[in-house]
């Protein structure tokens, strides 16, 4: 019984690994679709939507590591978009997308579309604040200025076509997912108290 649940821990180890190297690939390629024009990337984020994804399905750390390596390697491989300050700015932001949105739905009481879209806001919230002070201090080691009116039309006004896509796709797709069985929705509790059922009639297995 043992092995069979360290063997099952690896399984479910190595798929997560599949699914957030999948994520990180799908976040390379979508912003081709807005033809790596930085104006219409700013405004519809395809890189976040993959992240913020791998969070919530592969958990807040994949999220956090996909979400960080995600621009960083985009700048080097594709020159798009630019490395200082912009991605570098993107990995602290994107990295916090898929680390709080993992982290908070991953701790929801009850998994299900409402929880998706708490998360979803939580973790755009966070990491729209997280870029703005990455910003702030990156352009001041350049000797530059990163001004309040600056993160509003980055982080909100030039943003919400991406903000509302995401508002949209990402809920649309978790159900997607849920209706297909793969990534199904349950009850926190109800999972624990399974598993202390299991544990009960297995005291010497674990």
């Amino acid at each position: 019984m043992e092995h069979e649940k360290k063997q099952e821990m690896r399984h479910e180890q190595v798929r997560k690994m599949v699914q957030a190297a999948v994520f990180l690939a799908l976040g390379q390629l979508l912003p081709f679709v807005t033809g790596q024009v930085p104006q219409i990337g700013s405004m519809l984020l395809p890189m976040h939507i993959p992240v913020i994804l791998c969070g919530m399905i592969c958990g807040g750390g994949y999220g956090l590591l996909v979400g960080i390596i995600c621009p960083l390697l985009r700048s080097v491989l594709f020159g798009m978009p630019a490395l200082f300050p912009t991605a570098v700015a993107m990995a602290f932001e994107l990295g916090t997308y898929g680390f709080v949105s993992g982290f908070l739905y991953s701790r929801s009481r009850w998994q299900c579309i409402a929880a998706v879209e708490k998360c979803l806001i939580a973790a755009m919230a966070a990491g729209r604040v997280v870029w703005g002070i990455a910003m702030t201090v990156l352009m001041a080691a350049a000797g530059g200025v990163f001004t309040f009116q600056l993160f509003l039309a980055g982080a909100f006004l030039n943003a919400i076509p991406g903000i509302i896509l995401q508002l949209i796709f990402i809920p649309a797709f978790m159900l997607a997912l849920h209706k297909a069985g793969l990534v199904p929705f349950h009850h926190r509790n109800k999972n624990l108290n399974n598993l202390e059922r299991e544990t009960a009639s297995h005291p010497h297995s674990y």
